[in-house]
């Protein structure tokens, strides 16, 4: 939970409410309530926010609110081809003193996604839960690829499914094939990777079986940011509400977390995410299933 202010080719933002754990908030609570949350903010993150969230059946027991230091801040400008950027600033502020505890209100949740954070930050969730949930994932990136490879690895050891991009499934394997990526990260201890490819959609492994869903083409893409994290967020959150972690279930997951994400880009922050209802939804879904459906007769 934090501020991020963007610029890309459509347009800038000079602050906007941001950070992972909002964006998965605001995807996985159509789908299932309560969303247990875990963050920390400063004094100057807007009350207007979180009664929002609260509104949406977003519980905020596990948030820490710091009174005398700020939330954490990022900037980034966007390239013209919106999948690459430039981080311009990074304020950790509250960040840099985290140490999150699980609330005893969030003790046998049965879906813990973990946010993009540093891995002795994730683990220390992990092992803050007195009973193990039926299903961890968890999202990384580069920076602690670069900075944290040992204590990520030991991390990966202990969740079921990792949710990262195509460059950053290379970085952590030194892999190019995205299929042998895919199986090396299996044998550092996740059973499912999905390996996200931007505005070419997403594949989904377990063992030797793979699944693509594709992205939606997109007139305008406005701003990617929080994109992989609402995606995230869908995806999490229909397999919560299902309560099926089956193969077959995860396919189907994987498109409401690609529909969902498709509304983020459209504008700033997560300004769509707070404007969709479920008839916005189900509209987007039926979309993805015309995008990819086709009858063939093999001779």
């Amino acid at each position: 939970m934090a501020f991020d202010a963007i610029e890309t080719p459509f347009g800038k933002i000079s602050k906007i409410v941001g950070g992972s754990a909002t964006y998965v908030a605001y995807a996985a609570s159509n789908f299932v309530k309560p969303v247990q949350q875990i963050s920390i903010i400063g004094n100057d993150f807007p009350q207007e926010e979180l009664d929002e969230l609260r509104s949406r059946g977003v519980h905020l027991d596990g948030v820490e609110i710091v009174p005398d230091k700020k939330s954490f801040f990022w900037s980034g400008r966007y390239h013209e081809d919106m999948n690459s950027r430039d981080t311009l600033t990074t304020d950790l502020n509250v960040l840099a003193d985290f140490d999150p505890k699980v609330p005893d209100s969030y003790q046998g949740a049965e879906f813990l996604m973990l946010g993009n954070l540093a891995p002795k930050i994730q683990l220390n969730v992990i092992q803050e839960m007195k009973k193990r949930p039926k299903l961890i994932a968890m999202d990384t990136m580069n920076f602690w690829m670069e900075s944290a490879m040992s204590e990520l690895k030991i991390v990966l050891k202990y969740v079921d499914m990792l949710i990262v991009n195509d460059a950053e499934a290379r970085q952590l394997t030194g892999l190019f094939s995205l299929v042998k990526a895919a199986k090396s990260i299996m044998q550092m201890g996740p059973k499912y990777v999905i390996i996200k490819k931007g505005e070419h959609g997403a594949l989904l492994f377990q063992d030797d079986e793979v699944f693509f869903a594709p992205a939606l083409p997109l007139e305008d893409v406005f701003d990617p940011t929080g994109a992989g994290d609402t995606f995230a967020g869908g995806f999490i959150g229909h397999l919560a509400k299902t309560g099926d972690i089956s193969f077959e279930n995860m396919k189907r997951a994987i498109i409401v977390g690609s529909a969902m994400a498709s509304f983020c880009v459209e504008k700033f922050g997560p300004t769509r995410l707070k404007e969709i209802n479920q008839e916005d939804i189900n509209n987007r879904i039926q979309q993805f299933k015309d995008l990819v459906s086709f009858d063939i007769e093999l001779v």
